[in-house]
Formats: structure tokens, sequence, C-alpha cells
């Protein structure tokens, strides 16, 4: 559980709306049955009916739903006003050197930036721009332009600093990478938080949920298993996920058509290929996965290997619980594993529930 500020405290900011707390506690109404964001415009409870959060799931299970005003779930997630920004003055011109000098200009203290893309992406911001400028560089040279028109379109200053710029994340010179690849890594959002998304051209090789603990684990298992460097980006694949997640979510898909890609042992291929033959609605005990795959005893192979899975939600590692029929694991929180099993079972979500009621 997280921790809560005093009590005094969040009485004082739901009451003055402050949205300055939205995020680190969540309000509850007991009388109502809803909870709420600190800043929410509805008016206030009686502090005597109010309960306290840390968290979206905290709140949901204890049976509270979200409210329709200040719609909490729509928060979860979300990156900060500052960060949306400058993802997207960064989409606009990829060429444009942020400097902390230029952070501090649009009153954001460099030291916030490094640590929330270390956090979210794995790198600092400064990384991210580099990675960004790189690819969209990288796409030019696919699409046929000169390598001088790329050099000077894409913020690079001289030849020299882009060939070395493009040999450390493309492992080769410029003009020798035509047929090269590279992982894209995009951000995703859902009522459930977060998920950073990873596409080559062959399709979806990585989808998991920011707050994952091996997250930078899987980014260099992966860059080392498709060889190639992994950059800021999206494409056709990335922008399909978004559709079917959304449809997803909604309880209107329950097949995955996005294609993937998924290296990894004889023996990992082999249980992934099975997570993705339970169908949705229904789960496995690891054991009984064993005894599909023809070997009976091996469920904490089977365990680990699914553990090891990088694409959630698409690859339903959620569908698989232990031997007493319990949640088991599951590296996105087991939280998130419940409302998974639940949308799939039942059709319940608590975000349909709040448009609904």
């Amino acid at each position: 559980m997280g921790t809560l500020p005093p009590v005094q405290e969040m009485e004082r900011a739901y009451l003055a709306n402050d949205a300055s707390y939205d995020g680190i506690f969540f309000l509850a109404v007991r009388t109502t049955g809803v909870f709420c964001r600190p800043s929410c415009p509805a008016r206030k409870p009686l502090s005597e009916n109010v309960s306290y959060f840390a968290s979206v799931k905290e709140a949901l299970f204890a049976g509270y739903r979200p409210c329709k005003r200040c719609r909490p779930l729509d928060a979860l997630g979300a990156p900060p006003e500052w960060a949306s920004r400058f993802l997207a003055k960064v989409e606009e011109d990829p060429a444009v050197r942020w400097t902390d000098a230029a952070l501090r200009a649009e009153g954001i203290a460099p030291a916030r930036a490094r640590r929330f893309f270390l956090k979210q992406y794995g790198m600092t911001f400064q990384a991210y721009c580099r990675g960004r400028r790189l690819g969209k560089a990288f796409d030019a040279i696919r699409d046929g332009e000169e390598l001088d028109e790329v050099i000077l379109s894409h913020g690079y200053e001289s030849h020299s600093g882009f060939r070395t710029a493009f040999g450390k994340a493309f492992g080769c010179p410029p003009g020798q990478n035509h047929d090269g690849g590279c992982v894209r890594l995009a951000w995703v959002e859902t009522p459930l938080g977060p998920l950073v998304a990873g596409a080559t051209e062959e399709g979806i090789c990585l989808l998991e949920f920011t707050g994952r603990r091996m997250l930078e684990a899987q980014f260099a298992t992966l860059k080392r298993l498709m060889k190639c460097p992994l950059l800021p980006g999206r494409n056709a694949h990335t922008d399909k996920l978004e559709e079917e997640l959304r449809a997803y979510f909604a309880g209107e898909l329950k097949a995955f058509t996005v294609p993937l890609v998924f290296p990894g042992s004889p023996f990992q291929r082999k249980v992934w290929e099975a997570l993705l033959g339970i169908p949705y609605g229904q789960t496995r005990g690891y054991g009984e996965l064993a005894r599909e795959l023809g070997i009976p005893g091996g469920s904490r192979a089977v365990g680990h290997a699914n553990g090891l899975n990088r694409i959630s939600i698409l690859i339903p590692c959620h569908r698989v619980l232990d031997a007493s029929g319990a949640l088991g694991g599951y590296g996105g929180g087991l939280w998130r594993k419940r409302i998974l099993l639940d949308l799939e079972r039942d059709g319940i979500a608590p975000w349909n529930e709040a448009s609904q009621s």
C-alpha cells in the first residue's frame, strides 16, 4: 500500500480542489460508493463519510466505482502536461537540440526530465531526443533521400557526426544499412495505465506496462534477440495495436490480429504459442499447460517462460493461474490481472461500469 499524506492535509486538498494532489491520493465517499480525484468539482462530502486511498487499484478493490465527473481512470497513466508538451515538440521537429538551458527556459528542471524519461522509457530526455532524431533520419535514408539532404534536414552538423551516431545505433555506416531495421518504441495509454509498445517492420515485439520492474532487462534482451537498436517512434503496426487495444478494453474485441514477433528459445516459443491458444474468457493452470505441452511435472519451467513473455495481453500470460486456482504472479501487477480476467470472463470493467451507471 502506498504512503498517504496526513489526513488533515488530504482533507484540505480536496476541499480546495487542489489539482497538485491528483495522483497522490484518491478520496472515496462511503455514502455514494464513488471515488474521485482531489480536484473533483462535485459537492464536497462530509469528512466522516470519506475514505482515502493511495491508488486507483486500492479504491477499485475496496468496492468503489469511478466518479463520472472527474473520471479518475482517465488520468491513470497519462503523462504530465509538461511531458506531453515536450513529446509533441520533439515530434514536430526532432532536429531541435534540447539543451539543459533550453529546458530551463521552458520552466522544466533538467533533472526532472531525466528522471521521468528514465522511468518511462529507460533513457534520459536527451537520449530520447537523440534517438528520435536518428530514427527520423533512418526513415529518410530508407525512403531514398540523399545522405547530404538527410544530414542537413535532421539537425546534424557534419557527415562525421551523423555517421558516428548512426554507427553506434545500427552497427554499420548509413550507406550499408538500407536493408537494416530497428525496434520502434511508443507510449500507448490504456485504462490500466501506460504501456510501452515495440514494433519492427514485421510486427509487435514488445508490450509491457511501464512500471514493470523487469522493463529495462526486457529492453536489453529484445535488443540482443532482434540484433537491432531500440529507438523512439511508431509504425503501422503500432497504430493497429492501439486500435485493437481500444476495442479490447471496450469489450468489443476477443482476438487480436496485429502480427507478433517473439524470438526466444525453442521451449520459450513453445510456451508462448500455447498461451496464444488459450481462448478468450478461459484460464489454464501452470501444471495443466505443462501437460498440454507434453512435459508433466514441468509447471515450474512453464511458469518461468510465462514470466519472460514480452508481449503482455496479446500473448495472454494473464490467463494462467497457480495450482490452487489463485491468481499467481503477473509482471504488470495482480490487480491488473484480476481486471483483465474479469473483463474477459464477465465483460466487467470499472471504466465501462462508470460510463453506464
